[in-house]
């Protein structure tokens, strides 16, 4: 696993932008992994699972509960993001979640993520808003909003 540790470190560090703050950092992944019924999925460029010497080109990590599952992260590359990964991330997600018996799934993004736009795309909806909750780099906070999608 501390391979996949690692893509997924390599990963998260190319996409997520600093300003934002919402790069987890090496010892919040491995405690959220060490947690039972902790999930994550690794793609490759070509949309399977990378092999143990190739890179990873995105990932997700999620967290199940009974009837539930929330997405914790997601991210694609920079330079794959446009290509359809993002999409088929969010589709193994739900295939998952349905597997482990869940009728409804979660996520929480920043009000100005541009991530809306897929999340919409594969039906969440907008179930709620928590004012000020994200601090940005610069000191300011943003809003945060959950998202629903019933399975």
């Amino acid at each position: 696993m501390t391979d996949d540790i690692d893509k997924i470190m390599d990963v998260m560090d190319a996409a997520f932008d600093p300003q934002w703050g919402e790069a987890w950092n090496r010892r919040q992944l491995t405690d959220s992994l060490a947690m039972p019924h902790t999930h994550y999925q690794l793609i490759g460029a070509d949309g399977r699972i990378p092999t143990e010497s190739s890179p990873a080109a995105g990932f997700t990590l999620t967290k199940a509960a009974p009837g539930e599952e929330e997405l914790l992260l997601v991210a694609v590359r920079p330079e794959f993001r446009g290509t359809g990964l993002g999409k088929k991330l969010l589709q193994i997600f739900t295939d998952k979640a349905r597997e482990r018996k869940a009728d409804t799934v979660f996520l929480e993004m920043r009000a100005n993520n541009p991530a809306e736009t897929l999340y919409r795309s594969v039906g969440f909806e907008p179930v709620g808003r928590r004012e000020n909750y994200y601090l940005m780099a610069d000191g300011n906070r943003i809003d945060a909003i959950t998202f629903r999608l019933t399975l």
